[in-house]
């Protein structure tokens, strides 16, 4: 089993000198396994290693990485470093999928202002008709039908209408209900057909042609924990109990407890009730210290936050990095400095970054076009994962026609908000993108992406 690491912002890479020595890959080595078999970091080895920055990289049987020295350590000798060439004795594809330049698109979602599904719809509809703009720059002709398909309509209904038959690719729908008879559909005319949102069933399992956005929350935490656990081996954990009956949390930090044991990484128990002096000996003196809750909710968040300064202010020895959860995306312009200050991570499906001279494009056009303002409210933003999913799946569907797999090899196109990763699912093709968003203390932002 491999590893794939895509790090969209990082720090400068460590200097040539502090390279320890190469390691060929064997088989189903990971990034993680071999960080941990030198006893180094993660971040050491990518940064000792530039080309696991780029988008798309997929560590592989036979490479020859750099080993890093570990943070602390000093080179074993002084000579001046030579450019290392790493020489891929792969042998390249040769076979041409033929794509197409004209493709036809079908939205078959709730496409009215009579309650919050429809309003959200229609906003996200609008994100794919600017993506549809976008792609057209780069030579592509799309004809775009549009359905609304309100929650108590007759999808076969709409699916009898002559020009569902021509789509190359359907958005829809938004309701369970209607995912087998789409499906059906679908199958029978060899039409790409993308679930956007969420949906209960395991269809995608079934039809080979069912490319599935959402994923659940179960499958979700799993991934954050199998990532937790990479990232953080080398941390000594806090987890801190907020009492919060209302968080859905608990079960996720029990798994997270489960699968420290599991790998025997340390962790200590504190909770945000106990005094200044027992809070502070749950943390490590001679380790970094990675704080996790075991809920989600602001209040939390905020008394944790004035334990850490207390702790931190009478306690100078003390490292510490906190580690959250998506729903704190919501909180950050009031959560900021606390973030940065903290150095905190948090695992997310997306990115909404309000500074990016790409997201500032698509929502003054958006404004442009449609006369008023994306829903500030809502993370996501549905015009931007829109725009994300035309871009995406149409892009991809022009590069390779029917081989297209939303897979490695195939992600040319660089994401405003909301990455895509698809891997198969039985049949079908389930979304597995997974990022942490990373809070620096210099006050820059990067994204790892899994």
């Amino acid at each position: 089993m491999t590893a794939m690491l895509i790090v969209m912002t990082m720090t400068a890479s460590a200097q040539s000198n502090n390279i320890r020595t190469q390691h060929k890959v064997e088989k189903s080595e990971t990034v993680f396994g071999i960080a941990k078999k030198y006893g180094i970091t993660i971040e050491e080895l990518i940064n000792a290693n530039p080309e696991m920055k780029q988008q798309g990289y997929d560590l592989k049987y036979g490479d020859t990485i750099s080993i890093p020295y570990a943070k602390g350590q000093q080179p074993q000798t002084s000579a001046p470093a030579g450019k290392a060439t790493v020489v891929n004795t792969a042998k390249p594809t040769t076979t041409a999928v033929a794509g197409k330049k004209e493709v036809k698109v079908g939205v078959m979602l709730p496409l009215h202002d009579n309650d919050g599904d429809g309003r959200r719809m229609v906003e996200y509809y609008r994100g794919l008709l600017l993506g549809v703009d976008r792609v057209k720059k780069d030579g592509i002709t799309v004809d775009m039908h549009a359905w609304n398909v309100p929650i108590d309509a007759d999808i076969n209904k709409t699916l009898s209408e002559n020009e569902a038959a021509e789509c190359d690719i359907i958005f829809g729908p938004l309701y369970t209900n209607m995912v087998k008879p789409m499906a059906d559909f679908c199958a029978k005319h060899n039409t790409m057909m993308v679930i956007p949102f969420s949906i209960s069933g395991n269809d995608v399992e079934n039809y080979s042609n069912i490319f599935q956005v959402y994923q659940p929350q179960p499958e979700f935490d799993k991934q954050t924990i199998k990532n937790f656990i990479q990232w953080f081996n080398n941390y000594h954990v806090v987890i801190v109990d907020c009492e919060d009956e209302k968080s859905g949390k608990a079960e996720f930090t029990k798994n997270l407890r489960a699968e420290l044991e599991n790998y025997a990484i340390k962790y200590s128990l504190t909770s945000l009730k106990t005094n200044d002096k027992s809070f502070a000996k749950a943390f490590s003196l001679s380790q970094q210290n990675v704080v996790i809750l075991n809920t989600e909710h602001s209040p939390s968040l905020n008394s944790t936050l004035a334990k850490l300064n207390t702790l931190t202010e009478n306690n100078s020895d003390i490292s510490v990095s906190l580690f959250g959860y998506k729903e704190w995306l919501m909180y950050t312009k009031v959560y900021l400095d606390y973030y940065f200050k903290y150095d905190t991570y948090i695992p997310t499906y997306f990115y909404y970054n309000d500074l990016s001279a790409d997201t500032k494009w698509v929502e003054r056009n958006y404004k442009k076009w449609f006369e008023k303002d994306m829903n500030a409210d809502a993370l996501p933003r549905f015009a931007l994962t829109g725009f994300d999913h035309a871009c995406f799946f149409i892009g991809g569907y022009s590069q390779f026609g029917a081989a297209f797999n939303g897979g490695k090899g195939q992600m040319t196109y660089k994401p405003v908000q909301s990455p895509l990763k698809f891997k198969s699912a039985g049949k079908g093709h389930k979304n597995t993108n997974f990022m942490f968003v990373h809070y620096k203390h210099d006050r820059t932002i990067e994204s790892v992406n899994y």
